[in-house]
This record gives structure tokens, C-alpha cells and sequence, in this order.
């Protein structure tokens, strides 16, 4: 019940407030004459005549109340006559009886006259909007040409790829600074904020919708900054490995010793393990051996480093080595090493002919080198063996044979000259860009 209360108050004193603010205030004079309505009248009608969109509106006065009757363009119109009417003197109440009109043309007529209008103003304009134009070309012009030149950008950017956005920048400085003086010279400088704001959410928008192209470019301008690899060197990626053949804006491609085309983003490139083969001249090859496990371990040991250290392709310093690695099923395994120039010699040739090499000084020193392979052999219909039949033979010292004269193969890379061509033939295409070149700093 009081609640009711509350709300029906509320409801009465904003509706006495609505009708305050629509009626004049003030006291109500005693004294009624005709004179006074007819003075209020004539006064009423003589502003109604000067001002537009009236012109269908009747007034009438009766004891300083004002009755308006007729029709406007617009409710906003009929709205504002109660603001004109309760500032004459005089007025005791309004009886705004004014209705919106249906009529076509007489709605059309303001907006074809607000459409003249702005017309007339547009032609008054033409020779400042000429000149805003002309100071706008020549500011982009301006830029146009000095982003064009080559002598700074290509002489402060480490490459040609920074150049361009350096160029780029330029010119989008330029056309907003063109811009900006066009619209002052118009006097609309505050419709640049506007623009300015859509273009902060529409650059908003496209750059979440193009999150990983933004990505990758921006990783392409720090690996052209800084280089982690230069064309034609042996690299390897995320587990791909293939020689260099060039850097783009979007991604890094490398040729595989396969002859595929992997093409890596930029984005992953930046934030991936790089190995890159081709930084040092001297790399290492190791390999597992086996020997049996009652051979001399030690002497087995120096046998491998002397067999290593021996071959021609093989550095002198760093110094082969070789280790027990571990003890397997049925043999115990060396680890050996040895250090090569990979410019001059092939890795997977070298490794394999030590191998070769190390396996028949070994063997030649009449120590096995087993196969721990396990083989099951079922012969059907033998025999059974028993003890009393089976004859252990004697053991016998082995006698090692003299070690057999063998020689090293040519391991050098024949690889090499034909990988070198099709990176090469990849590198010359004039329609390929390329962000690699020697003169930027290397990592």
C-alpha cells in the first residue's frame, strides 16, 4: 500500500513538472480585458510571421489563454511553440492544439531548401576548397618524391627491405600531414579526430584479423636486422634441415638436401631453435662401435683414435677422441669422434669411412666385433643331443692375423657443386625478393 503511495506521488509531481515546464510560470493577473487578448494575439502572430515553418498556425486568445491551432512540418516545430508563446506577457495558459502535417510537398519543401542550400554553399566554397587540393598534392608530392630518393634510406637502413618501410613511413607521414593542413585550411579540423578515431578501429579490427601476417612481418624485419644466417648456409629448423636460398617479408625458405622447398613463417623462424651448420669451417662426426666383451678395452680404444687420426681428411686439431659409451647385450660400445673441414669434405661420406676404416683395424687386430642381433633357428627332425654325445671343443688362443692394408676412399662432396647451382638458379630470380645480404651484422 505505501509503496502504491510512493509510486502514484511520483507519477503526479512528474506530471505537474512536465506541464511546468510546458506552461508559463508566474501569477495570474485579476484584471481580464479584451484589449490585453487581442495585444497578446497580434504579438503572438507578429514573431510566428518571422520565423519559418509557421506559417500554417493559427493563434487565438481568450482570458490569457492562447489556443494554437494548424499544422507544422515537424513535431520538434509544434513542440517549440509552447517555448516561443509562454515568454510573451500576458500568458496565462498554452492549448497547443498543433498537429504534424501529412501534406508531401510541404514536408519535402525544407529538405529540398536545406539541399539548396548546402549546394550554395559548396560552390561558395570551391576556390578554398581548390586551394586546400593544391596544398594537399603538394604535400604528398613532396613526400612522394623524397621518399623515392635513395641516397638517405639506403644509406641508414642495413638493408633493402628497411629502406622500404623507412619509404613507407615517409609517405604515410606526408599524406596525414597533407591532410591535416587540407582540412585547416577548410576550417573542418575537428573532422580529423573523427577520421582518426574510425581508423584506430578499423586498424584495430584488421590487425586481429591478420594477427599472424603482422606477425610474421614483424619477424622479418628483425631477422633482416639482424641475420642469424646467410644465403646457401646449412640450417636447421624446427627439425628442418636444407641450405639457405633466401628471406621474405613472409617466410624463410630453404632448399632440403632432398631437393624440396620448405617454407618456414618468419614468425616461427624468430622464435625457434636455430642451428645453422655453416657458422664454423670444422664440424664432428661421431659413431657407436661394438667390441667384444673380452677384448683389451683400452687398447681397442687407442686403436680407433690412431685409425682415425690417420686419415687424411680428418683435422689434426681438435684431436679425434673416443670413449665407452655402454654396455649392451653381448658387446660393449665405443663412442668415436672425429673433426673435419666441411667446406672441402662430405659429413655422412667422412663418418662412414671412418666407420669402415675403424671396424677393419679392429677386426684385423683379431678382435670381433659382434652382432647383437639374437637369431631363432628351428630344425626339425635333428637328433636330441646328450650329454654323453656332445663334445666341448678345447679353447685355443686366437692368433691375431696380421692387420690388412687398407686404404681410405675419396670422401670429398659430390654434393656439393650441384646443391650450390640450384641454390644459385633460386637466388637469381629478378621477380623473388630477397631480405639476405652480406653487409647487414650477423648474430
Amino acid at each position: 500500500m505505501i509503496r502504491a503511495l510512493i509510486l502514484l506521488l511520483c507519477l503526479c509531481t512528474t506530471q505537474v513538472w512536465a506541464q511546468d515546464t510546458s506552461q508559463p510560470q508566474g501569477t495570474i493577473a485579476v484584471e481580464d480585458s479584451a484589449s490585453q487578448d487581442a495585444a497578446i494575439a497580434v504579438r503572438i502572430r507578429d514573431i510566428l510571421n518571422e520565423l519559418a515553418g509557421f506559417d500554417g498556425v493559427t493563434v487565438s486568445v481568450t482570458s490569457g489563454i492562447v489556443t494554437l491551432r494548424g499544422t507544422t512540418v515537424d513535431t520538434a516545430t509544434a513542440d517549440r511553440l509552447n517555448e516561443l508563446v509562454g515568454r510573451v506577457e500576458g500568458v496565462v495558459a498554452i492549448e497547443n492544439q498543433v498537429t504534424e502535417t501529412t501534406d508531401v510537398v510541404a514536408r519535402l519543401n525544407p529538405a529540398v531548401e536545406r539541399f539548396q542550400a548546402r549546394i550554395s554553399q559548396a560552390l561558395a566554397l570551391l576556390p578554398l576548397v581548390a586551394v586546400a587540393v593544391v596544398a594537399f598534392v603538394l604535400v604528398l608530392t613532396l613526400g612522394l618524391l623524397l621518399a623515392r630518393a635513395r641516397y638517405p634510406w639506403d644509406r641508414i637502413a642495413p638493408n633493402a627491405f628497411i629502406a622500404n618501410i623507412y619509404r613507407q613511413v615517409v609517405r604515410i607521414l606526408f599524406f596525414v600531414a597533407g591532410v591535416v593542413i587540407a582540412l585547416d585550411i577548410l576550417g573542418a579540423t575537428a573532422l580529423l579526430g573523427t577520421i582518426l578515431g574510425a581508423a584506430g578501429i578499423v586498424g584495430l579490427a584488421i590487425g586481429f584479423a591478420v594477427r599472424d601476417t603482422v606477425e610474421n612481418f614483424i619477424a622479418s624485419i628483425m631477422l633482416s636486422i639482424r641475420q642469424p644466417f646467410r644465403p646457401n648456409d646449412v640450417v636447421e629448423i624446427q627439425g628442418d634441415i636444407g641450405r639457405v636460398i633466401r628471406l621474405t617479408s613472409r617466410a624463410t625458405i630453404i632448399l632440403s638436401f632432398d631437393g624440396n622447398h620448405i617454407r618456414i613463417p618468419n614468425s616461427t623462424v624468430f622464435k625457434s631453435r636455430i642451428v645453422n651448420y655453416s657458422t664454423n669451417h670444422e664440424r664432428r662426426f661421431s659413431f657407436e662401435i661394438g667390441v667384444s666383451s673380452d677384448a683389451d678395452l683400452a687398447d681397442v680404444r687407442r686403436m680407433t683414435e690412431e685409425t682415425v687420426s690417420d686419415l687424411p681428411f680428418v683435422l689434426t686439431e681438435p684431436a679425434p677422441m673416443s670413449w665407452i659409451e655402454r654396455i649392451g647385450d653381448g658387446a660393449i660400445f665405443l663412442t668415436v669422434t672425429g673433426w673435419i673441414d666441411q667446406e672441402a669434405t662430405s659429413l655422412v661420406r667422412a663418418k662412414g669411412e671412418a666407420l669402415r676404416l675403424v671396424k677393419a683395424r679392429i677386426e684385423g687386430a683379431g678382435i670381433e666385433v659382434p652382432d647383437t642381433t639374437y637369431r631363432v633357428q628351428l630344425l626339425g627332425g635333428a637328433a636330441p643331443t646328450t650329454e654323453t654325445t656332445r663334445t666341448v671343443p678345447p679353447k685355443v688362443a686366437p692368433v691375431a692375423p696380421p692387420a690388412p692394408a687398407v686404404e681410405a676412399d675419396d670422401v670429398t662432396d659430390m654434393s656439393e657443386a650441384g646443391l650450390d647451382k640450384m641454390v644459385d638458379a633460386e637466388r637469381n630470380d629478378p621477380d623473388a625478393p630477397d631480405l639476405l645480404t652480406d653487409a647487414a651484422p650477423k648474430e
